[in-house]
């Protein structure tokens, strides 16, 4: 049987519970398994029947709690560093134009990578759907597809649709088509969910993984809460002011003991989805924002602007223990 670990905590999985290797090239999609020479094959726990929840039992620790933060007096000037009213490191950048955006961000990436590569031998990349993908482009193209160690790094997601990978809706296949298939990760380094789960079932099952990762180390906690700590979280931004599948007013907003949870009543569709929670978010060693395009100015304004709003934006509760960073190209930056 194998066995995982939760917050330090060892936890044996049913015998049916196994890491086990899924398709990756969408099966009604024959043509993505020839774009790339990388036989391109994520991770995925198969379990049947539903593995029971599994709890962190650090998630009383208060300095966990999550909460808004206001970053109001962060400037507007195009390169600047400061810190919110917890501490926490802040970065804002705006560009001239999403290009600009999209060559500085291949910058910040591929130096977290050689950073935490030469530190600990792995790099734990938390990627998201929208635009981001294609903000990422710069990342397969030289000199980063050759001097990037692309053998350390292990690719998660921080929400996915529950649908087939070759679904449109799919942000694993966004993903695959715009980044993973263009560049070598070793096939057992990226971990999609298992779709042909329900998403409750879904959410346990990609919890169950991350326990596994965390007991072999490839993945650490945080001292400070027991929750996974990946070094590099990147997150886009609706015009809602939504990151990952967490929406504004909606109750997973205040869901602070769990690691991935599910919803079924999202306001965006696919209704049915799978996210991080924000302890998971918060205890990242860095988190990148990632937000392009005039659309998006009012929830930007409203976080990082003078005047806030009475509610809270999921945006604003992006408070890493680590260092928070701001991409924002022109438009997006038109109302600060």
């Amino acid at each position: 049987m194998a066995s995982c670990f939760l917050a330090g905590t060892p936890r044996t999985l049913p015998s049916n519970c196994i890491i086990a290797p899924i398709s990756a090239s969408p099966p009604s999609i024959p043509s993505l398994a020839f774009q790339s020479s990388l036989s391109l094959t994520p991770i995925s726990c198969s379990k049947q029947p539903p593995l029971v929840s599994l709890v962190n039992p650090y998630f009383k620790n208060p300095n966990c709690i999550t909460k808004a933060s206001s970053m109001a007096e962060v400037s507007t000037e195009n390169n600047n560093f400061n810190s919110n009213n917890k501490g926490q490191v802040v970065e804002k950048q705006v560009f001239e134009s999403e290009e600009d955006l999209a060559v500085e961000l291949a910058k910040y990436v591929a130096h977290l990578s050689d950073q935490f590569g030469k530190e600990r031998g792995a790099f734990t990349v938390v990627l998201s759907g929208g635009s981001l993908i294609k903000s990422l482009r710069k990342l397969v193209e030289a000199p980063y597809n050759d001097s990037v160690d692309w053998s350390k790094w292990h690719v998660f997601w921080a929400d996915e649709r529950v649908v087939p990978k070759d679904h449109p809706d799919s942000n694993y296949l966004l993903a695959f088509n715009g980044f993973l298939s263009k560049i070598p990760i070793p096939a057992g380094n990226v971990y999609a969910i298992n779709d042909a789960l329900s998403a409750e079932d879904a959410a346990e099952d990609y919890e169950t993984c991350l326990n596994h990762l965390v007991k072999n180390k490839t993945i650490v906690l945080s001292e400070t809460c027991g929750f996974p700590k990946f070094d590099l979280m990147l997150l886009g931004m609706g015009p809602d002011g939504h990151v990952a599948s967490l929406f504004p007013r909606h109750p997973l907003m205040k869901e602070n003991e769990k690691w991935v949870t599910f919803i079924k009543d999202s306001p965006k569709p696919p209704p049915e989805r799978i996210t991080f929670t924000f302890p998971v978010i918060n205890s990242s060693a860095h988190v990148a924002l990632v937000v392009a395009g005039a659309g998006k100015a009012d929830a930007v304004c409203s976080t990082l602007g003078s005047n806030q709003n009475s509610d809270v934006l999921p945006v604003q509760m992006v408070s890493p223990e680590g260092k928070l960073k701001w991409f924002l190209d022109k438009g997006a930056a038109s109302k600060l």
